[in-house]
């Protein structure tokens, strides 16, 4: 009896210690049935510059990146944003107070990647940006594209981009939170930061906040 509750206890103990020290998130199932109409949704589109600081729900969270890339359609494992030949090459980044992670829509999850606060990183000349407790990144791995110059490649990494960018403007509206699809943002930085390829180029970030009371 000693012995068995001597191994619960260290069973305990591990898992406790496993949990502290993984820091991946793992996200809920997207709730579909939130938000406005999409005509109403377009009607209440607009960029926003000044953003809460105010830390987003998990629920929140998890259904702003189903929005921006998640997969819809599980059978094929194709997402909720087109790409060029499908080569899914966007990627999104989430910047929070906490640190940086990467969505793994496959996993329904927020991979881990570094501690740290780099939203400012991100946020450039405009300090207002950091403020939003999260910041999605995208990045365009142009290697994904099966064929095309490299020049080419960048241009349909740009079209992606803004797709994705534009999904996430659009549940922002349906959903009264604000954003602002941006360009601006320190690369060579983030590259550093994020431990970028060469084939991995930041396009665009999302700052995203629940609307800031006056």
């Amino acid at each position: 009896m000693k012995i068995l509750l001597i191994l619960i206890c260290f069973v305990l103990m591990t898992t406790c210690m496993f949990a502290q020290n993984s820091k991946t998130i793992l996200l809920n199932s997207p709730d579909t049935n939130r938000g406005l109409p999409l005509m109403k949704a377009l009607l209440h589109r607009a960029s926003e510059r000044e953003f809460d600081s105010t830390s987003l729900t998990l629920q929140d969270l998890s259904d702003l990146l189903w929005a921006a890339n998640g997969i819809n359609r599980p059978e094929s494992g194709k997402r909720t944003a087109p790409s060029a030949t499908n080569a899914q090459d966007i990627d999104v980044y989430v910047f929070m107070k906490s640190g940086v992670y990467l969505y793994d829509a496959k996993k329904n999850l927020l991979e881990f990647v570094v501690d740290g606060d780099y939203r400012n990183f991100v946020a450039g000349r405009q300090e207002s940006v950091a403020n939003a407790p999260v910041i999605c990144l995208l990045v365009s791995d142009i290697s994904r594209f099966r064929s095309g110059t490299d020049s080419l490649k960048l241009v349909w990494a740009a079209e992606d981009a803004g797709i994705v960018s534009q999904n996430i403007s659009i549940f922002c509206a349906a959903v009264g939170f604000s954003t602002v699809p941006r360009a601006t943002m320190d690369r060579e930085k983030i590259r550093e930061i994020l431990k970028l390829k060469t084939t991995q180029h930041p396009m665009l970030n999302n700052p995203v906040s629940y609307k800031k009371s006056n």
